[in-house]
């Protein structure tokens, strides 16, 4: 009776070293999979911080599999929490893309309004400049920039139509920015031509 006991408990310890030693491919492609839909859905464009975070806690549940691979006695208990973690964490960032995605776009409309104001005020500005002696030659150069900024601003807007939010706040601020310096040259230009004019008698 003893002995069948011992038996007993020995197939039960057995079974549950196998158990905890058999490699959690169901879960590793379960977790991969809810991944891959989540980026689909746009995850690395909406919120490229997102994803990176996912998949490095995938690497890690993987790399924590690759190691008990290699022992003779395995157990997958830690990986298959981690993979579970990375899994909830994925539905959970699925749930939020939405709004992710909403904001991104009001990001890019924000910076896409900041563009064209800036770009709006160095035309006014350049409409307003005398090209006269010394100065025709900065202004001929400034409408040429100016004009390469009106043609970024329509692939600012092509950008936000393609929901390629991310790239179109980077065009946008950088159409800013060189917005801002043909205003600055204007201006420049314009106390130029001041400084050459003759006083009043």
């Amino acid at each position: 009776m003893r002995t069948m006991r011992l038996l007993v408990l020995g197939f039960a310890i057995l079974t549950f070293l196998v158990a905890c030693g058999k490699k959690p491919t169901q879960e590793i492609e379960s977790t991969q999979g809810a991944l891959n839909a989540v980026a689909s859905e746009g995850l690395g464009k909406y919120a490229p911080e997102d994803e990176k975070k996912l998949k490095d806690a995938l690497a890690l549940a993987m790399e924590e599999i690759k190691i008990q691979d290699n022992k003779t006695f395995k157990s997958y208990d830690k990986a298959k929490q981690m993979l579970a973690e990375v899994k909830k964490s994925t539905e959970e960032m699925k749930a939020a893309l939405p709004a992710k995605k909403e904001q991104a776009k009001q990001n890019a409309l924000g910076a896409q309004g900041s563009a064209k104001e800036a770009f709006n005020e160095a035309k006014s500005l350049l409409a307003k400049a005398p090209a006269g002696k010394g100065t025709a030659a900065d202004i001929q150069a400034l409408k040429g920039d100016v004009k390469g900024l009106e043609d970024s601003l329509a692939e600012v807007q092509a950008l936000i139509e393609k929901e390629e939010y991310g790239e179109a706040v980077t065009k946008a601020n950088a159409l800013k920015e060189k917005a801002s310096g043909v205003t600055n040259q204007v201006n420049e230009a314009l106390k130029k031509a001041k400084a050459g004019k003759p006083g009043k008698k």
